[in-house]
């Protein structure tokens, strides 16, 4: 998520308190996350109380103390002291309070994830490509007639025994509406998870699967160009013929062989 302002110095300094608050405690960061989640959904659902929250004519004492009584005994200390300290930040708008609460939940449950964090970003990544191609359980996952409690039993069916419990919890987060789409929130985790972890994701579309050596030759020179590591997505899209390509945030590097006739194609018609 996005915040401009205002908010997005809150979420920064939310960002070092949540840090601070979880270090390496993996079972904390996983109660931090479901907490938050929980927050963010409780402040969606009341206006009142994330207009009270959010008010920039009440003194930040009162404001933290009415949520404090709502919420006393419900979240562990960790979710605590952020939630805490969120209500007394200045929000550009109402509405990036509960959306940064949940994003600093996307945190903490990648942070859950421990030394397995490249794991759940392939399994985001893999489950997010499961969906796009699975029309029958995409349409499930987005139908509105069905509750959410039918989509979580679900994805239980599909990911218990299979997935990380970070991965679940995300794929089951995807389901709160906060995203355009399923597939959305899942790849905007991914992206989450790489950050997490000071890394970059790339996409990378070939024709046919990529050799070990060839996939580390490209990780190496991917690293080398933004000078930090990647963790790459390969997709085997045989509409790409021969060649490469590689999306990593806006950038496209193109060096497939449709792209290579087109570029003659211009050439030839100019």
């Amino acid at each position: 998520m996005a915040f401009r302002g205002a908010s997005a110095g809150a979420y920064a300094v939310l960002r070092e308190l949540l840090d601070q608050q979880l270090s390496s405690d993996v079972d904390a960061a996983k109660r931090a996350g479901d907490d938050l989640f929980g927050v963010s959904q409780l402040l969606r659902g009341a206006a009142g109380l994330r207009r009270v929250a959010t008010d920039v004519a009440l003194p930040a004492e009162a404001k933290q103390g009415l949520v404090r009584q709502i919420l006393d005994g419900k979240i562990a200390a960790p979710a605590a002291a952020v939630v805490d300290s969120a209500v007394g930040q200045r929000w550009t708008r109402t509405r990036d309070l509960s959306d940064a609460l949940e994003s600093l939940g996307e945190v903490a449950v990648v942070k859950s994830a421990g030394s397995d964090s490249g794991r759940l970003a392939d399994e985001l990544f893999t489950f997010a490509q499961t969906v796009n191609g699975t029309p029958e359980l995409r349409d499930a996952l987005s139908d509105p007639s069905r509750s959410v409690d039918d989509k979580v039993t679900l994805l239980d069916g599909l990911l218990s025994d299979r997935a990380l419990p970070a991965t679940i919890t995300l794929a089951k987060q995807s389901l709160a509406g906060t995203y355009r789409t399923v597939t959305v929130a899942l790849s905007t985790y991914q992206h989450v998870a790489a950050e997490v972890h000071g890394e970059k994701v790339a996409t990378v579309r070939v024709a046919r699967p990529l050799a070990d050596g060839d996939r580390q030759r490209l990780n190496d020179a991917l690293s080398r160009q933004y000078d930090r590591e990647i963790h790459l997505n390969v997709v085997v899209d045989p509409d790409v013929i021969g060649g490469i390509r590689v999306e990593i945030g806006d950038d496209v590097i193109d060096g497939t062989v449709v792209s290579r006739l087109d570029d003659a194609r211009r050439q030839l018609a100019g």
